[in-house]
């Protein structure tokens, strides 16, 4: 047997504002709150994987080790879906001549990439 992924977690300074915006953004059903036995409450995000957002008291610091990857929606370009993530509270970080990604950031500041559609 191997292991397999049961969720991804993203430290947050506000795990339900950051886990409405990837709910917004990857058009998946509505965050729900759980505590841990120590009393700490996680927001989870459903979806394959699920996104688990955890409270941390500190602010991002750094480059991501991990990232996601996203590709518009079939009928949708690359520069009309980085504008609506835009609009949903992510920016722009680096758009390097050359290449076909471009590296947005979270409201929170965790960066992600933007390709062509598939």
């Amino acid at each position: 047997m191997t292991s397999r992924v049961i969720a991804v977690a993203v430290d947050a300074r506000d795990a339900t504002g950051l886990a409405q915006f990837w709910a917004d953004a990857l058009g998946r059903d509505e965050p729900f709150t759980w505590d841990d036995a120590a009393g700490t409450s996680y927001v989870e995000l459903p979806g394959e994987p699920p996104l688990l957002f955890q409270p941390v008291p500190e602010e991002k610091s750094g480059k991501n080790r991990l990232h996601l990857d996203l590709a518009p929606p079939e009928g949708t370009g690359q520069r009309e879906e980085i504008a609506r993530l835009v609009e949903l509270g992510a920016r722009v970080l680096d758009e390097a001549e050359g290449q076909a990604w471009v590296v947005l950031a979270d409201p929170e500041g965790n960066e992600f990439c933007v390709l062509p559609p598939r």
